[in-house]
């Protein structure tokens, strides 16, 4: 694997600062309790966690929001809430963020998707959800909709975060395609289910489970892979794929060439959570901020080695992503 030069991508990563991009999809709340646990409860077989602190965050779409921030990029987000205190504090979230929450559609009766979990000296313990998965109705569809296109004279790119909450049904998703595609804004998928509403994406990334299943393909060698790609690529025409493979890496197919295999370097992991979101979020500002799918790649794993070492659903800044590339270009020639 030839033409990789770290001065060209951090070149690269310093330009996030001129792409701005949006994300539709399911936005959430992540709570966090922190303590520390010393013994086993007399009631049951479980630990008791003396609970120190409690911190709160931008969850699904809404974590993707944080990483292109974080990395840089500027950002809206198009997604349901609900009229409540949670939907409340994801708009002052976004705030914090300097993103305008103008695009969150406020849904009466619909919970704001919450996920509360409970941490103790760095490992979860257990998780609590509280959500409605429902599809959302054609009237609050027609309002999201209305949202999407409101924003999108501001986009570069656009992110779909599809965490199978309800919100990106297939109407909305073919609505908001065919908006996007006459605006011939580059279109990115992080996916759930059928990719088929989605026809005329430019880039897909799944992980390895995910490119099963919608695959229908068992993997199980670089064959089945190429074959499982293929056989998606179908459904959605011209579009390039990145699979995730966790610490393997990501293989990357680029039209119709073979599947090029972008390994990462070892790294301590502390939690996985939230990766995927760093890894879509740093994929698609640096394909806008002009490198290549390969180079995007390389970016990318870095921006995740940087999330994996830390507790929590994390992000990564400019300077410690330029800080692994060193690394990351050293595992992608390995």
């Amino acid at each position: 694997m030839n033409g990789l030069e770290e001065a060209r991508l951090a070149m690269l990563v310093d330009a996030f600062g001129g792409v701005s991009l949006l994300v539709v999809g399911d936005v959430m709340l992540d709570e966090y309790l922190w303590g520390d646990s010393e013994r086993i409860s007399p009631e049951a077989p479980v630990p008791v966690v003396h609970v120190a602190r409690e911190s709160e965050a931008l969850g699904g779409a809404g974590n993707v929001v944080r990483n292109v921030v974080a990395l840089g990029g500027r950002c809206h987000l198009c997604a349901v809430i609900g009229d409540d205190r949670v939907g409340g504090r994801v708009a002052d979230l976004l705030k914090a963020l300097g993103v305008d929450p103008a695009g969150l559609v406020a849904l009466e009766g619909r919970p704001t998707t919450r996920k509360t979990r409970l941490v103790a000296r760095n490992q979860q313990l257990l998780r609590f959800d509280r959500e409605d998965e429902d599809e959302v109705s054609a009237e609050d569809s027609r309002r999201l909709l209305r949202q999407i296109e409101t924003t999108l004279p501001f986009a570069d790119g656009v992110i779909f975060e599809d965490y199978a909450k309800g919100v990106l049904s297939d109407s909305v998703i073919r609505g908001a395609m065919d908006l996007l595609n006459a605006a011939e804004v580059p279109i990115a998928v992080d996916p759930k289910h059928s990719l088929a509403p989605y026809r005329g994406a430019t880039l897909v990334k799944p992980n390895l489970r995910e490119t099963e299943v919608l695959s229908g393909v068992r993997i199980r060698t670089p064959e089945d892979l190429a074959r499982a790609v293929a056989t998606l690529r179908q459904e959605l025409g011209e579009a390039d794929f990145v699979v995730t493979r966790g610490s393997s890496g990501m293989t990357v197919f680029e039209g119709d060439t073979p599947g090029v295999d972008v390994r990462t370097a070892a790294r301590e992991v502390f939690d996985v959570q939230g990766a995927g979101d760093t890894t879509i979020a740093a994929l698609v500002l640096a394909l806008r901020a002009g490198g290549s799918l390969l180079e995007a790649a390389v970016i990318a794993n870095a921006a995740a080695g940087v999330v994996l070492g830390k507790v929590g659903t994390a992000t990564a800044t400019p300077e410690e992503v330029k800080a692994l590339l060193p690394a990351a270009i050293e595992a992608a020639e390995a």
